[in-house]
């Protein structure tokens, strides 16, 4: 794959956008991790056209974000349904933070459906930066991307 960026695979993001860049798959990936395993609840949740649903899927699948597991309802045909995978289950951070970033500069005047809440208290959370060794909270003003050697800072290059 990696035909993102030039297909640079030292990039985390150019590999993540490799699997995740196309229109609609993080929507379905919100759908999977809100509940949806079945074609026809993406497809009305999300009022995607078929084929559309089609390749995002397979592509999901290909990515190793879902799995496919056949299923035959009663009376009926067997079907697919598509089941998240851990690195399904790990993109929730991914699309906390996204949330978080369009509450705060891009607000909507309408309440979304969409809410993470700590599974045993129901309390609703955020995505925050923390250092791997000691887990100590950064703020955003003290982040700093390293790339190259070239430190960028949150707001700007440093």
């Amino acid at each position: 794959m990696l035909g993102i960026l030039g297909g640079d695979e030292r990039c985390p993001i150019a590999r993540s956008l490799d699997v995740l860049g196309e229109k609609w798959t993080l929507m379905i990936v919100r759908d999977a991790l809100a509940g949806s395993t079945r074609f026809s609840q993406f497809q009305q949740s999300l009022g995607v056209p078929r084929e559309v649903l089609t390749a995002r899927l397979g592509s999901l699948v290909e990515g190793g974000v879902l799995e496919r597991h056949a299923y035959k309802p009663d009376g009926g045909r067997v079907r697919d349904e598509y089941v998240l995978t851990e690195a399904g289950r790990d993109l929730s951070l991914v699309l906390l933070a996204l949330g978080g970033w369009a509450d705060r500069h891009r607000p909507s005047e309408r309440t979304s459906d969409l809410r993470f809440v700590e599974a045993t208290t129901g309390e609703p959370v955020e995505a925050v930066a923390v250092t791997r060794s000691g887990h100590r909270r950064v703020a955003l003003d003290a982040l700093e991307a390293v790339m190259g050697g070239l430190m960028v800072r949150a707001g700007g290059l440093a």
